[in-house]
């Protein structure tokens, strides 16, 4: 299985990471201002299911998947609207109700959000908010999987350790009214 992981520089955004599988996006890390990404694979952060050593000499088809799904990236951070629920993903999850979070949020479009309740409903399980919150807080696929389109009844609600103004930020660039 040829495994690639790239870093790429968003302008205005920072540093974001792609860790691509048999031309399927497994991780994804948004771009956020860091110290510089080490060239090293082997010296990066584990990933779920890939383990600490990412493969040092990929394959050629599988750069090309990475660079498409890059360029794609940076016409998102650009405003533009590339439609990145296109892109090859893995959705293999341990649950039904996981999966059919994730399925439900790439078919959540542009400039709209879903609350939790919703997103638990769009999922098959009505009443499981907190389940669909806790799914979100775990996403590996930030743009792929699009959880900052899930919002809190009342509010914008959280968004990890990127913080609610990040998420503002990218419904704003999205041209969600209520983002601002």
């Amino acid at each position: 299985m040829p495994v690639v992981q790239r870093s790429y520089e968003i302008e205005g955004w920072g540093t974001g990471e792609l860790v691509v599988a048999d031309e399927l996006v497994v991780w994804h890390e948004l771009p956020w201002p860091r110290a510089r990404v080490s060239e090293d694979p082997s010296q990066s952060p584990a990933h779920p299911g890939l383990g600490a050593v990412v493969a040092r000499k990929p394959s050629r088809r599988a750069n090309g998947f990475v660079e498409e799904v890059i360029v794609l990236l940076r016409r998102y951070f650009a405003g533009e609207p590339p439609v990145l629920e296109d892109v090859p993903v893995d959705l293999e999850y341990e649950t039904s109700f996981l999966h059919g979070c994730a399925t439900a949020l790439r078919n959540v479009p542009r400039g709209e959000v879903v609350t939790y309740g919703e997103l638990a409903a769009l999922a098959g399980a009505p009443g499981a908010a907190r389940a669909a919150g806790s799914f979100c807080a775990r996403n590996r696929l930030g743009l792929f999987v699009p959880c900052h389109r899930v919002v809190g009844a009342g509010d914008l609600g959280s968004y990890g350790s990127h913080g609610v103004a990040y998420k503002r930020r990218l419904l704003a660039l999205e041209g969600y009214p209520g983002a601002l």
